[in-house]
């Protein structure tokens, strides 16, 4: 049935007591209209698929590389992404014997308060919310970086957004503020690729655990479907869940000590103990310049033979630092408008370090 085609509705008393507070209600597009219109064509499902493989390999211990999740803190500008990712393919493929690289192509974004909240929510920059047309850019950059050969991680905020694009996504994560949320849990048992959980915001870990044995079990919730009809989502569960030490409130958690807790609160859950580590936010006191010498300590643990480090995150971009939105004059190309980056310069230096460090784990 179509929009158009609704049934008439009876007035009825609760009318007058619904949606007070919504200014308007626009029609969002179905999936199915945007999944034909930017089709996922063979070579690029390949991609996908194959990324999705090999970080499984990764997580079970199967391939000895690391999962170096990297790029922008969000997307907001189409070719300064897309510039990106063709610098991030070619490098990838320089390291790929060490390193499993899936580019950062993140589109929502959770605000403490408030602030811009992603490519999709506001594509044009001006808080117009025209999330039709954020859907459509954002997946057609996910098809771009796909072509290039790169596999993509993506953070999932809204529950409704996969039916969109998660079909071409690689590996996702749930961030620190959503982790605790049970909406969140369940649409990771239901997602189809692994999923990174990151300890919440004041750096608790225990919380990331739960979810993580939370969303390897069966759950039913409500969703749409690809049609955009709302439905009920029966989950087999995630068995690829893992989780991601972010720090907290301005204390780090990526050294020996710290990630030896955490795998023991893995272990106790009988999880498997595998932990990924996000080399921004607090554990570089949400200084993007001290992100290279906090990948340098963890190269140094995964050169002692720490197998329990699958993976990095890291952010990264074409310039350093970050910008304004809404400072004077045309935004800087290639440079953030959220959380500060480190350039692609040291990105490279970066990279090259943790593959140097993948070899020595291997040698000892």
């Amino acid at each position: 049935m179509r929009l158009s085609e609704a049934p008439v509705r009876s007035h009825s008393a609760g009318e007058e007591l619904r949606d007070q507070r919504i200014e308007r209600v626009e029609p969002l597009a179905p999936p199915a209209m945007l999944l034909d219109e930017l089709a996922l064509a063979d070579g690029r499902a390949e991609v996908v698929q194959h990324g999705r493989s090999e970080i499984h390999a990764i997580l079970d211990g199967l391939d000895d590389r690391l999962l170096v999740v990297v790029g922008p803190c969000s997307v907001h500008d189409v070719a300064a992404t897309l510039d990106y990712a063709k610098r991030l393919s070619e490098l990838a493929a320089r390291v790929s014997p060490d390193l499993c690289v899936a580019m950062r192509v993140y589109f929502e974004k959770p605000r403490t308060t408030t602030g811009w909240k992603g490519l999709i929510n506001d594509p044009h920059l001006d808080g117009s919310g025209d999330v039709n047309t954020g859907l459509r850019m954002a997946r057609g950059v996910l098809l771009g970086v796909l072509e290039l050969g790169l596999p993509v991680g993506c953070e999932f905020l809204d529950p409704i957004t996969p039916q969109y694009i998660s079909d071409a996504v690689s590996w996702g994560a749930i961030g620190a503020r959503t982790t605790e949320s049970q909406i969140h849990r369940q649409l990771g048992s239901g997602l189809s690729m692994p999923v990174g959980f990151k300890n919440r915001t004041d750096g608790n870990v225990q919380v990331a655990v739960d979810a993580v044995r939370a969303a390897a079990v069966p759950h039913a919730f409500a969703g749409i479907d690809v049609d955009g009809t709302p439905a009920i989502l029966y989950t087999r569960g995630n068995g690829d869940c893992h989780i991601i030490l972010r720090g907290g409130h301005q204390a780090p958690n990526y050294g020996a000590e710290p990630v030896a807790r955490a795998l023991a609160l893995l272990r106790t859950a009988e999880l498997p103990e595998r932990v990924v580590i996000d080399l921004s936010h607090d554990n570089s006191g949400k200084d993007a310049d001290r992100q290279p010498a906090v990948a340098a300590e963890v190269a140094a643990q995964i050169a002692g033979g720490g197998r329990a480090l699958v993976g990095v995150m890291l952010e990264s971009f074409l310039l350093p630092g970050r910008q304004d939105l809404d400072a004077p004059g045309a935004l800087t190309y290639g440079q953030s408008i959220t959380d500060a980056c480190i350039d692609w310069e040291t990105t490279v230096e970066v990279l090259d370090g943790l593959a140097a460090a993948v070899r020595a784990r291997r040698n000892a």
